[in-house]
């Protein structure tokens, strides 16, 4: 890696996305001297909120969790020590995002307006080009195109970030990558989880054969990683900070959504490049060179 830092720009749905996805790789390169920056599409706001005292935030109530989640966004980001901004909110405060959580699919909430989900493409990925000139990213990352696990904000979020890419001239474009988890990954965190339960948590474990979600992919398909286990617990740090979406265990290696699954944090994280034109993973197979190529290396 050169001694001049990098700029990567992180697109995601919702607030707590990001450290879920790619917070070990931010630490990471935060602590290697390289700038992050989040754009987050939407506040969030149907989400579930797991903490009882904080139910009446959520959309079924108050509707105020999404000016809550953004507070909590910003204090991971702290923790991180990274920027980041949602995507057309006003520089006044008059509007803290110009779209709104669509919920899962099928739920009566895309039918809002606002949800992104409804959102239009060129108007959306406009705004994304924005940031992008702004920040001059050298790499952004994304989801694939099934948006990690079907969520149709996440889906909407690989969407409009792959147009944003393919709208700036050749030589502007920043090198665009998915979040993706290579199989053997996936089956070695099912298999660390049953060896380490959480005492007293009530936190059901992954089957041991069930289907994995879309994210999860062959291992040649991950091209890029990073490997870190010494940053988990600031992962972790982070993590606690969307204590509305996100219960860390006291160990500070698993962690529960409100489904009540437990999930590892397993101090490494995978990708894949993009192409920006079709949404699809690039023609580039990791087997060629027989290793994964870490993804802040800037010599590739």
């Amino acid at each position: 890696m050169t001694a001049d830092p990098a700029n990567l720009l992180f697109v995601h749905a919702h607030p707590d996305d990001e450290t879920l996805t790619a917070g070990l790789t931010m630490a990471r390169a935060v602590r290697d001297g390289h700038r992050a920056h989040v754009l987050t599409c939407t506040l969030g706001e149907e989400g579930e909120v797991i903490p009882p005292a904080l139910q009446h935030l959520d959309a079924a109530h108050d509707d105020t969790l999404g000016p809550y989640r953004l507070g909590e966004l910003s204090a991971a980001m702290a923790v991180l020590g990274v920027s980041h901004e949602v995507l057309g909110a006003a520089a006044d405060g008059s509007a803290l995002s110009r779209y709104r959580d669509s919920g899962m699919a099928g739920t009566p909430s895309a039918a809002h307006p606002d949800a992104f989900v409804n959102a239009d493409v060129s108007e959306a990925a406009g705004l994304v080009a924005d940031v992008i000139r702004r920040v001059r990213p050298e790499v952004v990352v994304t989801y694939d195109e099934h948006g990690g696990y079907l969520h149709p904000d996440h889906v909407q979020t690989h969407r409009v970030t792959c147009a944003a890419v393919a709208s700036l001239p050749p030589a502007d474009r920043p090198r665009l990558y998915a979040v993706l988890v290579p199989e053997s990954w996936a089956r070695e965190d099912r298999e660390w989880l049953a060896e380490h339960p959480v005492e007293g948590s009530g936190w059901a474990l992954p089957d041991p054969d069930g289907a994995y979600p879309p994210s999860v992919v062959p291992d040649h398909l991950v091209t890029h990683e990073v490997v870190s286990p010494e940053l988990v617990p600031v992962q972790a740090a982070a993590l606690r900070e969307h204590a509305t979406q996100v219960t860390v265990a006291p160990s500070g290696d698993t962690y529960a959504l409100s489904n009540d699954v437990a999930a590892r944090i397993p101090g490494r994280e995978g990708f894949a490049l993009l192409d920006p034109a079709t949404g699809g993973l690039a023609t580039v197979d990791a087997t060629a060179s027989g290793r994964h190529t870490d993804l802040l290396e800037r010599d590739r």
